[in-house]
């Protein structure tokens, strides 16, 4: 499975400890991710994060909805960093550092899967979205976010930071493109989205304007807060969702209709 990014590039990512405290959602890109997230996940439930360095939005999980959450990463600094901010926060949670492709967890383990921000650094993320699957229980949902590089975001992230845009695989993000990476099966029910409030935190205004880039993501930051509409060429996230079939299929609620609240841009 050929990667996009080397380990180095995740063990310098999450060098730093995050401060041992909730994410709130006085930043736009972290409240469209929970908002995703809130609707899936309940209480009790068994949720696994794949990449789930630094581990903030797993502790959300965990405290904010009550689930029993584990996590694998493949940096060894990631997974130091997300059980130190576990521990920190009071949180039993099974964290791995392990190679997904060769994760000890046991399929049909868990009722949610989720990654953020991850199958994009793969040159060929299928075999990745299916493990995603596999490790669902029947009934489960596996829930794939990745930021919307394939219009303005794209053209503005080529502009301040052509380096890291380049580690991401934009011929996935497409509504149709990331639907294509689902298994082929009959039972599950799969749904592709867009969502989320115009963020400025999937561009790196900073690589060009330093201190003032930053200054400037804040700035942008309010807006989408105090006027909360969603344009469509202006989501910033693409999300494929795939409900893995109960075993008896004619209990199976679709998807589509299990989204309540639904906030999608199309």
């Amino acid at each position: 499975m050929q990667r996009k990014t080397t380990i180095e590039h995740w063990n310098t990512a999450w060098a730093q400890r995050p401060r041992p405290r909730l994410p709130v959602g006085l930043e736009v890109g972290t409240k469209n991710t929970q908002e995703v997230l809130r609707h899936r996940i309940r209480p009790g439930m068994k949720v696994l994060e794949i990449g789930c360095a630094p581990g903030k939005m797993l502790s959300w999980v965990a405290k904010g909805l009550g689930a029993d959450v584990s996590g694998i990463d493949y940096s060894p600094q990631g997974v130091e960093v997300t059980r130190w901010l576990l521990g920190e926060m009071g949180i039993d949670g099974d964290i791995r550092q392990e190679d997904v492709f060769e994760t000890s967890f046991a399929p049909d383990s868990f009722d949610v899967v989720y990654s953020n921000g991850v199958i994009e650094h793969f040159e060929d993320p299928r075999e990745l979205v299916a493990i995603h699957v596999r490790l669902l229980r029947p009934g489960g949902t596996a829930i794939i976010l990745i930021p919307n590089y394939g219009g303005i975001y794209g053209r503005l992230q080529r502009h301040f930071d052509p380096q890291n845009l380049a580690i991401h695989n934009l011929e996935i993000m497409s509504e149709e493109a990331l639907r294509d990476l689902a298994p082929r099966s009959g039972d599950d029910h799969v749904a592709v989205y867009r969502t989320g409030l115009p963020s400025p935190w999937i561009v790196s205004w900073q690589r060009r304007w330093g201190a003032t880039g930053r200054l400037f993501s804040w700035a942008l930051n309010v807006v989408p807060l105090m006027l909360p509409v969603r344009i469509p060429s202006l989501c910033p996230l693409l999300v494929l969702e795939i409900r893995r079939a109960e075993a008896d299929t004619a209990s199976r609620t679709p998807t589509d209709a299990a989204y309540q609240g639904d906030r999608r841009c199309n």
